[in-house]
């Protein structure tokens, strides 16, 4: 099971990721993008982005942090295991 540090994480990257709701990204791109923006950022600056964000736009930061939990959700039941 994914900690839920380790979910708030991919949450800030993939919400300051260059993806778009619009593109309709594929599991991969999402995957690759939060991994990018770990790596770029850090998680402290992936946190700072959603700050920022959520201070400066936070009508638009709202609409985007919803789709990043439904991009989530999508990746997350994915890679869930299958019990018999």
């Amino acid at each position: 099971m994914i900690s839920t540090a380790v979910k708030d994480l991919a949450a800030e990257a993939l919400f300051v990721s260059y993806l778009q709701p619009s593109q309709g990204p594929t599991r991969v791109a999402v995957q690759e993008a939060i991994t990018a923006m770990i790596l770029r950022y850090g998680s402290d600056g992936c946190a700072a982005g959603v700050a920022e964000e959520f201070g400066d736009h936070p009508d638009v930061a709202v609409r985007r942090m919803a789709w990043v939990h439904t991009e989530l959700a999508e990746v997350l039941q994915l890679r869930a295991p299958v019990l018999h």
